[in-house]
């Protein structure tokens, strides 16, 4: 009897893991997919090509040469429209710092003799369309579980940055809370007008595993599950 209790307590060991070294090759597999991070920003085929668009809440600064009197530093409002000395309810969000620029240029031509206009984000947020979110168990939030860590759900946005992986993300999250299962963390991208889905590994990440590293885009979303024991 005490031999059966034996192999029945192997078997189940065994079992177990057998079984969670089936769902650490799943994930890598479907993380396979993905890019492992790189120098740049790989939703773009050269770090040359992504430019920044401006969003709502944006506070953009807008210099018209010899003309500090139509000069202004302004937030772009809700509905993604600005409005200085001479211009109203321009639109802003959507676009480059430099086609808003060309923008402010035409708008002010009726008024001035060939204009100069130079816009600079003093600080972005991007449109919401480039916003990357974080759905599901993180961090760094201020109701606290045991370690210090939050427990239950939570919903985050951040701007996306030039060059940005998923370890950055984590970091401007906080990390996991105690509850997740970061190694099933679904990311969700659309590629090519298509969404897709992938498996990334943010307990590995977060434990040292930079192979678990990928490039976010614009626009990506994480979900984080809840683990279940």
């Amino acid at each position: 009897m005490e031999k059966r209790r034996l192999w029945v307590g192997g078997a189940a060991i065994a079992l177990s893991l057998g079984i969670t070294l089936l769902l650490g090759a799943c994930a890598r597999q479907q993380q396979a997919g993905l890019p492992p991070s790189t120098n740049y920003s790989s939703h773009t085929s050269s770090p040359d090509t992504y430019n920044y668009q401006i969003g709502p809440g944006d506070q953009v600064q807008i210099f018209v040469w010899r003309n500090p009197e139509v000069s202004q530093s302004v937030v772009v409002r809700p509905d993604g429209k600005i409005t200085t000395p001479l211009v109203e309810d321009l639109q802003a969000s959507g676009k480059t710092p430099n086609q808003l620029a060309r923008d402010m240029e035409k708008a002010l031509e009726t008024y001035i003799r060939q204009p100069i206009v130079t816009v600079i984000v003093a600080g972005g947020i991007g449109p919401y369309s480039e916003q990357i979110r974080v759905i599901g168990q993180v961090g760094g939030g201020s109701q606290q579980g045991g370690g210090g860590r939050v427990a239950g759900a939570q919903a985050r946005a951040i701007a996306y940055r030039y060059k940005m992986t998923l370890l950055d993300v984590m970091v401007a999250v906080g990390g996991l809370s105690e509850f997740a299962a970061g190694n099933n963390t679904k990311l969700v991208r659309v590629v090519e007008g298509k969404q897709q889905e992938y498996q990334v590994r943010l307990e590995d990440l977060l434990n040292g595993d930079i192979t678990a590293n990928v490039d976010i885009f614009p626009g990506d979303i994480l979900i984080i599950p809840e683990a279940w024991f």
